[in-house]
């Protein structure tokens, strides 16, 4: 896990540089440069030491030192490749992001075909660049323009005041200065297989466990957030089962649900429980430091992401890699709006879209609360294998009955495994089962007294006064504000035709 930056087209260390300070947190462990002096490219690197802590370094070089990667995330089938790139490559370290390379170096623009991993990444190769997103957009990258030079970084902050203007760079897509953009991978819309109820329930039970397994690749500790919810405590519970030790970390109002349910799971599973109370005034006092880390002003993401923003903290100083239950709510249909949808076929095409959806809202909540304590968040729910399975089921077993009671069959699958008072949770999202939606101060619930409730406020739409005192910390903290307004997604119910 790290930062990456880069400038293509023109030669300004210092500029690159800057970038690096601005995400100083996502790799306090090291930093390395790379200077493309044929075309005034510069690759930047801030590290964050899980694989190889000690010789992992970037930019990593090929063999003949003309063309160099840095990169984001975690290529989990880097021990499968390994045997097969070594009859061909040298390796100069036992970091996965050096597959990468070797595998461009082979394949060229078709490497992300041979990728199983959360990742983004830049590769310099003589007097080309060429840039990679995951297919869920895990990783975050974004892309600006500055006097007709290309920049990329890891946040929006880094490229704030360096740019002219600024774009996320798309999940499942790469760039070839040569080609321009190409799209490799797009969710594909999958027809519901009639299978056995128990077949299905094997292969839901299968594929989360690989899943979380294949997670667990670490070269320093690994934890898990617990929220006592149905997703978090299933990814802890298989994890505990694979680990000698779990460290797992829950936050929230002394007594609300989510204290109590992950202690009570906790003790089910045996892992090293940490939890973290809140108060009303520390949340206050860290909300501008929040948002900026967040980067948003989206209020579902602000509420969401101030108890992410205390775990990580918490985590952090007993781990490096936490593990996450993102992604089950939309596989599953775990939110209540779903059941407005009485088509399943509109059904599936609304969770289709909302897994589409998470690389800048939960995703990004993810990503930016975990990095901002340097560590990292892997979230096994959302493994392709895992997302492929799940278009397969048809959705009247993920809500189902009368009561169509959400994300069924991942219930069922995990029946035996976790107390039937957490199996079967009624859904609570994260500000709500921390408490963090009823220990808001006041001036975040109801916003400043002046301006509208809801409308335009400096050509921004705000919903509330509750987004609109956010945007005004969003501005505040950042510079050039206007620039990145266009970056910030806005999470919705989309409406849907039921029949």
């Amino acid at each position: 896990m790290c930062g990456i930056a880069g400038l293509w087209g023109a030669s300004d260390p210092d500029k690159v540089s800057r970038m690096m300070r601005a995400m100083a947190h996502r790799g306090p462990d090291d930093e390395g440069m790379h200077h493309a002096r044929e075309t005034q490219g510069i690759l930047g690197h801030k590290r964050l030491s899980i694989m190889d802590p000690s010789g992992g370094r970037q930019p990593i070089y090929n063999e003949t030192g003309d063309k160099a990667v840095i990169a984001n995330g975690e290529i989990y089938n880097f021990p499968g490749l390994l045997p097969n790139l070594q009859e061909r490559h040298r390796f100069t370290t036992r970091n996965d992001s050096e597959a990468i390379l070797h595998l461009y170096e082979d394949l060229g623009p078709a490497v992300p075909s041979q990728l199983d991993g959360m990742y983004a990444f830049l590769i310099a190769d003589r007097k080309n660049l060429f840039a990679a997103r995951d297919p869920i957009g895990i990783k975050p990258l974004y892309m600006g323009r500055s006097n007709g030079a290309l920049v990329f970084a890891s946040e929006v902050k880094a490229l704030a005041g360096q740019c002219d203007s600024v774009e996320e760079f798309p999940p499942g897509t790469c760039f070839d200065t040569r080609t321009g953009f190409h799209t490799f991978y797009t969710i594909p819309e999958q027809l519901p297989e009639e299978r056995p109820v128990d077949t299905i329930l094997g292969e839901v039970r299968e594929t989360v466990e690989k899943s979380v397994v294949k997670r667990l690749m670490s070269d320093v500790p690994v934890g898990a957030f617990l929220s006592g919810g149905l997703d978090s405590s299933i990814i802890a519970a298989v994890a505990r089962k694979n680990l000698p030790e779990l460290h797992t970390f829950s936050v929230g109002l002394e007594g609300s649900p989510d204290i109590e349910a992950a202690r009570f799971v906790a003790r089910h599973i045996d892992s090293i429980h940490h939890e973290y109370i809140l108060t009303d005034r520390e949340i206050s006092r860290k909300l501008p430091e929040i948002i900026y880390f967040l980067e948003s002003f989206d209020q579902d993401l602000v509420r969401s992401g101030i108890p992410c923003y205390f775990t990580s903290r918490l985590a952090a100083d007993h781990v490096k890699v936490i593990l996450t239950g993102e992604g089950a709510d939309e596989l599953y249909a775990g939110y209540t709006y779903y059941k407005s949808i009485n088509d399943d076929s509109v059904l599936a095409q609304e969770l289709r879209r909302s897994v589409a959806s998470l690389h800048n809202i939960n995703l990004q909540r993810v990503d930016r609360m975990t990095m901002a304590h340097s560590i990292e968040g892997r979230v096994p729910f959302l493994d392709l294998e895992s997302i492929h399975l799940a278009q397969r089921i048809s959705p009247r077993y993920k809500l189902y009955g009368n009561e169509r009671v959400e994300k069924w069959v991942l219930r069922k699958a995990f029946e035996d495994l976790l107390p039937h008072e957490i199996v079967w949770r009624k859904k609570e999202q994260f500000d709500e089962g921390s408490g963090v939606a009823t220990l808001m101060p006041t001036s975040i619930r109801q916003g400043r007294p002046s301006g509208n409730p809801a409308g335009r406020t400096g050509g921004v739409f705000v919903r509330s006064p509750e987004e609109s005192f956010y945007l005004d910390i969003f501005n505040d903290v950042f510079e050039m504000p206007e620039v990145i307004h266009s970056t910030v997604a806005r999470w919705s119910e989309r409406p849907v035709l039921s029949s």
